[in-house]
């Protein structure tokens, strides 16, 4: 089988500063999700990584995951906000934005 990821360019899109706090709240979203997800499949807690036991160390709140760890989602985030961007789209908090 071959692959060859092919990701949009995104190499020429400069985050605004403002967007930095969209960045964080994006990333603890992402580890969010991938905790509930797995939590959902029966993973618990563990120091060490185990898949045959399920248990995973990232499974603690954003906070206290370790700053690689938070750097992992942090690239996610903020490769999707420069997507978004690259593809045209405008990213505007509202005035009765939550978050």
């Amino acid at each position: 089988m071959d692959y060859t990821p092919a990701p949009i360019d995104t190499s020429h899109i400069e985050l605004d500063p403002e967007l930095a706090a969209l960045l964080e709240f994006l990333s603890r979203n992402t580890h969010d999700v991938w905790a509930q997800q797995r939590l959902s499949e029966g993973w618990t807690y563990g120091p060490q990584r185990d898949d045959d036991c399920k248990k995973h160390p990232c499974l603690v709140v954003y906070e206290e995951l370790s700053e690689i760890e938070k750097d992992y989602d942090r690239i996610i985030a903020r490769q999707v906000i420069k997507v978004i961007l690259a593809l045209g789209y405008r990213i505007e908090k509202s005035e009765t934005g939550s978050g």
